[in-house]
Parts: C-alpha cells; sequence; structure tokens
C-alpha cells in the first residue's frame, strides 16, 4: 500500500469514528447527561474529524507530504480510546483514574499529530509555499495568510491538551469551559476558518474578499486565548468575545458572500451556509453573556448552537463536498436524503436553543429528539457513500 493510500485509508477510519461519536453525542444529548456530551460532540465527532482530513490537507497546502505516513494509524487508536475514557469518567460509568488515563491518551494522540505535521512542514512554517497552482496565482496572497495561523491552531490543541491534564501552564486555568473554548474556538473553528478560506473558495469556484480573510484570521488566532486566560469577566473577557465574535461574523459574512457570487450548488455548499448563519448566532450569544452576564440558559444555547450548529454542520457540509451523497444512489441515497438530515440538524438546534431560552421544555425535548434523528440520517448518508466506493474499487 502507498504511503498516500495509507494516508487516505486512516482518514476514513477517522471519519467513521467520527460518525459514530455524532450519534452517541446526539443520543447522550437525549439522555441529559450534560458535560459529557460536550467531550464527546467536540472531541469525538468535531476533533476525530478535523484530525482524518488535517493529515491529508495541511501538508498539501504547504507544498510538503506527510512525514509520517504512519502517525494516523498511531494517532486513531489514542484519539478514540482516550475520548472513551475520559467521557466514561464523566459519566461516571469508570473510575477517575480511567479519566486521567484517556486525558493522557488523547495528550499523546496529540503530540503525534501536531508533531507529524509540523515535521512535515518544518522548512515551510510560516506557509510561504503553498502549493497553489500558477492557474490559481490570484489565490496566493489568501492561501499564504491562512497557512500561516494554521501553527496557531496546532498551539491550542497541545496547550488544551496540557491543560487538560492538570498541569499549570501560565494564567491559563485547567479544565472546564476555557480549555473547552481553546479546543472548539482555538483549534477546530481556526482551523475550519484557515483550512476553509482555501478548501471552500476552491468549491465555489470564486475568490474569497481579501479585507474579511484579513480581519477574520487574526481576530480568530487571539480570540481563544483572550477568553480562556480571563474567562467569566473583566475587560479582557469582554475584548476577547468581541475578538471572537467579529471572527465569527466575518467568516459567516466572507463565506455567504462567496456562495453568492458563485454558481456552484450542492447540498454541501448549502449545509456551510447554515453553519455560517449559526456563526453569527454564536457570536452574539457571546457578546450578549460578556455584556449581560452567563446565564445557565443562554451559556447551555451558546454551547450547542457553537458545537453543532457552526462546527458540526461545517463539518457536516465538508464531509458531503468530499463524499458527496449522490454517489450511493444506487442504494437510494441522494441529495434528498442528506438533505433531510440537514434539514433535522438544524431544525433540531434551533428548537433546543429556543427552548433553552425561554424555559420550554417540550421544544428542548423535541428539538434533542430532531438532531439525534438528524446524525443517524448524517451516518446512514456517509456510510452509503463509503460501502458504494467501496465496492467500486
Amino acid at each position: 500500500m502507498s504511503a498516500s493510500s495509507a494516508t487516505a485509508r486512516w482518514t476514513r477510519l477517522f471519519v467513521l469514528a467520527g460518525l459514530g461519536w455524532f450519534v452517541c453525542w446526539q443520543a447522550a444529548v437525549v439522555a441529559g447527561v450534560g458535560r459529557p456530551a460536550v467531550v464527546v460532540g467536540l472531541y469525538g465527532f468535531v476533533l476525530h474529524t478535523v484530525f482524518g482530513k488535517a493529515y491529508a490537507l495541511v501538508p498539501s497546502y504547504f507544498d510538503r507530504a506527510l512525514a509520517f505516513p504512519r502517525a494516523p494509524a498511531v494517532h486513531f487508536p489514542l484519539a478514540v480510546l482516550g475520548t472513551a475514557a475520559v467521557a466514561g469518567e464523566a459519566v461516571g460509568l469508570v473510575p477517575t483514574l480511567w479519566g486521567t488515563t484517556g486525558a493522557t491518551l488523547w495528550a499523546l494522540g496529540c503530540l503525534v499529530f501536531v508533531g507529524t505535521l509540523v515535521w512535515s512542514v518544518r522548512d515551510n512554517l510560516s506557509g510561504g509555499e503553498t502549493g497553489t497552482s500558477d492557474a490559481k496565482a490570484d489565490r496566493r496572497r489568501v492561501d499564504r495568510f491562512a497557512n500561516a495561523f494554521v501553527p496557531v491552531a496546532l498551539g491550542y490543541l497541545l496547550v488544551g491538551s496540557v491543560l487538560s491534564l492538570d498541569v499549570g501552564f501560565g494564567p491559563l486555568p485547567t479544565g472546564g469551559p476555557p480549555v473547552t473554548h481553546l479546543f472548539a474556538a482555538g483549534t477546530a473553528a481556526l482551523l475550519v476558518f484557515t483550512l476553509g478560506f482555501r478548501l471552500l473558495p476552491r468549491f465555489l469556484v470564486v475568490t474569497p474578499r481579501w479585507p474579511l480573510v484579513a480581519v477574520v484570521l487574526p481576530a480568530a488566532a487571539a480570540g481563544p486565548l483572550l477568553l480562556a486566560t480571563a474567562f467569566g469577566g473583566g475587560r479582557w473577557f469582554h475584548l476577547g468575545a468581541g475578538v471572537q465574535a467579529l471572527a465569527l461574523l466575518g467568516f459567516a459574512v466572507a463565506y455567504v458572500d462567496m456562495f453568492l457570487r458563485s454558481d456552484r450548488r450542492r447540498i454541501g455548499l448549502y449545509t456551510v451556509v447554515v453553519a455560517a448563519v449559526a456563526a453569527a448566532g454564536v457570536a452574539l450569544f457571546g457578546v450578549h453573556m460578556a455584556v449581560e452576564g452567563i446565564s445557565s440558559g443562554v451559556a447551555a444555547a451558546h454551547a450547542r448552537l457553537a458545537l453543532l450548529g457552526f462546527l458540526g454542520l461545517a463539518v457536516v457540509g465538508v464531509q458531503y463536498q468530499f463524499y458527496p451523497p449522490t454517489v450511493a444512489s444506487a442504494l437510494g441515497v441522494d441529495d434528498r436524503t442528506a438533505g433531510v438530515a440537514v434539514a433535522l440538524l438544524a431544525v433540531g438546534v434551533v428548537a433546543e436553543g429556543g427552548g433553552l431560552l425561554v424555559g420550554a421544555e417540550a421544544a428542548v425535548e423535541g428539538g434533542r429528539w430532531l438532531a439525534l434523528a438528524g446524525a443517524v440520517a448524517h451516518a446512514v448518508v456517509l456510510l452509503a457513500v463509503f460501502w458504494t466506493r467501496r465496492n467500486r474499487r
């Protein structure tokens, strides 16, 4: 098996594991287990998928090859077992020692991931070499600028992993929402922005507007650090909320603008539009909490909209671009099936979020069940695509 084939195989395994975590995440939310569901959603679904695709995309975007093709094979069990142990301990299914062991496995996996990518691009860390073809020379400025922020996202991942082990790191607190923001905003969202400004324009066949890119990426790089170091109040927290909101709103505007200028219309691209709208909502909730104080209902709605509405649907949308549902039309799966999955997820998160804000328990429960149905439908779509492609070889 060639190095590229091995990387592609492990990329698919990360995506498949992420699908399993996606369904488990929504089931955990329906069961009302609280914070453990965040672990499953962020570590399990979002970051597993990010890991898999980053192994394939990051080296190529730096005009390099993956230095250690077997690194994903080492990372995969560490990520899966680490997530399972941390989530199990948070629920109370396993002893505290298991949770500590899981956090250690997770951190080791992150070290493998970051170490492999950094070594792969070690002579091009600033991202000046982009692999951009001469035919797309007009995109090189955006590509170089986006590349420069990838190491920042990787740095957040390492810092968050260290803090998850209850190891002090300067002024940053260990555990809780600050660390969650390092992973969600610092790693996942920043990679969505950096890789997104390279990947999404190619899907849409348009170029993002430079002023928006120039605002979004620095804001997205600074916001998580400000939020984590002063989480809960104070001027630095207010500044962090404002800066992060600027990044989210800027990305939403940038993507919708590209979508409207493009003639490409695919279910995956529509899904990212929904994610962009959710990103704007996340920004507004964040600013509201910074100004008015953190209340349980708004905080819960903010977290759900951020993880499922923005990050979750962004991942789903990009997955549909890489794995088009129409590939599995022989199995009765197509864009309409994917559209149903996206609609269930979107309506579910809106219903749940609205219910959390106004205290309508029926809306909360109904929204959670819709999201679970959407996750199952999405998993069915991708599994059908994988099965069809496998049988065509």
